[in-house]
This record gives C-alpha cells, structure tokens and sequence, in this order.
C-alpha cells in the first residue's frame, strides 16, 4: 500500500460526496475533531491501567465515537446513514453525573492542570470546544449537518472537564481554584445562567 496519493497536492482534498479545498469549514471540524482524538490517545497512554480502568474504557469508546463524528463530518452525499448516534450523548451523560460525585465539591473555575494526564485531558477539552465553534460555523453554511455532532461534542467537553478534576483526585493531586473567579458551580455543576 503506498500511503501518499499526490492527489491533494494543489490544496484539494476528498471527502465523502466530493472534493473540496483543504482549508474548507467542514476539512477544518473534522480535523479539529483528529486533533481531540490525538489528545484523548496522549491522555491514555499517560494514565494507570489500575487506577483509571474505567476512564480507560471510557477514553477507547469515545475515539470511536470521534472516528464516527469525523466520518459523519466529511459527508455531502444527498442520502446520509449517520454512524454517531444520540445513545452517545445520554452515555456521556451518565457519566458526567458519576464522575462529579467522585471529585470534591467544586465552586469556582479551576485552573487547567495538576497532573500530566489531566493536562492531556484538559487539551482535549479546549480543542472540543473549537470543534464546536467550527460545526457551529459549518452548520450556518450546511443546516444538513447531523444535529448529534454539535450534542455530543458540546457533552464531551464537558464530560472531560469532569475526569480531568477525577484523574487529579485519584492521584491525589488538589485542583488550583481561579482566585478572581465568581461562585459559578453548584453542587460540581455549573449554574444555569452561565452555560
């Protein structure tokens, strides 16, 4: 198998339906949503297969979740059959709601860090949020874009936020507060008003 095409040396590149230019919105989100999974892949190998089985289990799922995300991203044929499916958004979900009971109450923003899985994770979670921005920007030009993407990226954002605070406590490492930050959570969740 050669690996390279030649194909996209004049700034076009394939996608599922047709080509189009390299720095195109849709090339852009789902490269955006690679460049999570290459975060999500750092953060696994940095952390304990003991102490992190389940976050491990969790992070391998969600790749996946993000191949399917990417493929769904790089479609325009007319008849679509999406692979993510809404199933993702309600797993995520339930294990934020999990997650946030394990991590010690929290009022203000944190600073990102702590330990250097947590770092990963907390990479992953800003990049999300540009994916997002970019599907938002996609979804202006292509309404026919699957609403599941904006969901499930939009949940996975925070559902990192909520293990990279849970990777830091399991090693026991104490999150750094905002010190001019407001009270914005309640209860590990943050207020309504504020979303």
């Amino acid at each position: 198998m050669r690996l390279y095409t030649r194909t996209g040396d004049k700034g076009k590149t394939s996608i599922i339906g047709g080509r189009v230019d390299k720095d195109d919105l849709r090339v852009e989100a789902y490269g955006t949503v690679d460049e999570v999974n290459c975060f999500v892949g750092q953060a696994m190998t940095e952390l304990d297969s003991k102490i992190f089985a389940d976050i491990l289990a969790d992070l391998e799922t969600i790749q996946h979740e993000l191949f399917d995300c990417g493929g769904d991203l790089a479609t325009v044929t007319g008849k679509r059959e999406w692979k993510l499916q809404a199933k993702s958004i309600d797993d995520l979900e339930e294990k934020i709601d999990g997650y946030i009971k394990e991590a010690p109450e929290l009022e203000r923003f944190i600073l990102p860090g702590g330990t250097k899985p947590a770092s990963s994770i907390h990479l992953a979670r800003t990049v999300v949020r540009r994916a997002e921005r970019q599907v938002v920007s996609l979804l202006k030009a292509d309404p026919t874009i699957h609403p599941v993407t904006l969901q499930y990226l939009n949940r996975l954002s925070d559902y990192f936020f909520a293990i990279g605070r849970v990777i830091n406590f399991r090693l026991g490492v104490k999150d750094v507060e905002y010190v001019r930050s407001a009270k914005v959570f309640r209860n590990g969740r943050r207020k309504e008003k504020d979303k």
